[in-house]
């Protein structure tokens, strides 16, 4: 059976005025125009928007997580 990805976001003008205030809740750095971000689920509340390279793809839940949440999540429960 083959899983699909949910959808990356471009930072846009919108999306950077938005989520550019606070930055990216796994790393801290800022988002910047034309950046490739995804929704992901971390140590916060709910999903936001993370930088893809901070994000692991878990095809059994077809969700993102921040990386850093995730091996901590699969060396708990492992």
């Amino acid at each position: 059976m083959e899983t699909h990805r949910k959808p990356k976001t471009l930072i846009d003008l919108e999306k950077l005025n938005t989520l550019g205030v606070e930055g990216c809740p796994a790393c801290g750095r800022k988002f910047e125009f034309g950046e490739v971000v995804v929704s992901a689920c971390g140590n916060w509340e709910g999903q936001k928007y993370i930088h893809e390279d901070e994000a692991t793809f878990d095809q059994e839940t077809n969700t993102y997580y921040d990386r850093r949440y995730y091996e901590a999540m699969k060396e708990s429960s492992g």
